[in-house]
């Protein structure tokens, strides 16, 4: 495998960042996983944008462009023969003196690295090994004007820890501090009752994501199920008739349990997934 490190290709084995890189020091980094079907990235356009606002909020001007960006981003597939990846793109604010508060003067450090992923479409098998088993966990989510939440940054930590509580789960689910549900340590909810399709409002403190975004624009545009956002307890999402999760590389994954009690998927979560997959289909193959 080769990766893209400061515009270079190099093997994967001599990929490397200075130990006083401020992503490694202090997570002082903004981030995207991409996923490439067909040999073209996914919805290209809203994650830049979402690194963007990410790298606006950290105050790093990279100075790098769109197409620069994307061009690294192609580099990494051709050199390494994939049409359908994983693809991460990072951005740190790069090595700086040794004190926290960040120099105005930025040269940053950008890292591309990839993984092959099954073929996507009607015609791929799914990414996920199974339906996922969700356990709500203590950690909550910081408020809004203590970490904001739609930025992507390398400081996972309030995801680790929520991660570090599960029990025979694959996922966590966070609540806010006023117990509200957000998200996923890594994903987006959705969940159906017999009023419709839900999800946590943006105004609470959660990644808008991308896959989530997408999804909410092929209900709205292609199926008649009202979809709902607001804020819900956990007690809403165990009772509900079905649940899924997105993210980039699941796609629409449907939820099997959550803290135990058995909701499964259903007719909703399978049409959006037959959606989503015609949806990628068109695009890219």
């Amino acid at each position: 495998m080769q990766y893209h490190v400061n515009g270079d290709l190099v093997p994967a084995g001599e990929a490397t960042v200075s130990v006083r890189d401020r992503g490694f020091q202090y997570g002082d980094a903004a981030f995207e996983t991409l996923r490439a079907y067909g040999g073209d990235v996914f919805e290209w356009r809203a994650h830049v944008d979402r690194l963007e606002r990410t790298c606006e909020t950290l105050g790093i001007d990279h100075g790098l462009s769109d197409g620069d960006l994307r061009v690294r981003v192609q580099e990494v597939l051709d050199a390494n023969g994939l049409t359908d990846a994983y693809v991460r793109l990072s951005v740190t604010r790069g090595v700086q003196p040794g004190k926290l508060t960040p120099s105005d003067d930025v040269d940053p450090t950008v890292v591309i690295i990839t993984k092959e992923l099954p073929r996507g479409g009607t015609e791929g098998p799914a990414v996920w090994d199974a339906p996922a088993d969700v356990q709500t966990v203590k950690t909550r989510k910081p408020p809004e004007s203590a970490m904001p939440a739609d930025a992507k940054t390398h400081n996972y930590l309030n995801g680790i820890l929520a991660r570090q509580e599960l029990v025979e789960a694959d996922e966590a689910l966070l609540r806010d501090v006023d117990g509200n549900v957000a998200e996923g340590a890594t994903s987006n909810l959705f969940f159906v009752d017999d009023e419709g399709l839900h999800m946590p409002s943006e105004d609470l403190p959660l990644l808008p994501g991308v896959t989530r975004a997408v999804v909410a624009d092929l209900v709205e545009d292609e199926t008649d199920v009202p979809l709902q956002t607001g804020r819900y307890s956990p007690e809403d999402v165990r009772g509900a008739e079905e649940a899924f999760l997105t993210n980039t590389t699941w796609e629409v994954r449907p939820v099997a349990t959550v803290d135990g009690i058995e909701v499964g998927g259903g007719p909703v979560t399978r049409l959006l997934s037959t959606l989503f997959d015609k949806l990628v289909e068109r695009r890219h193959y």
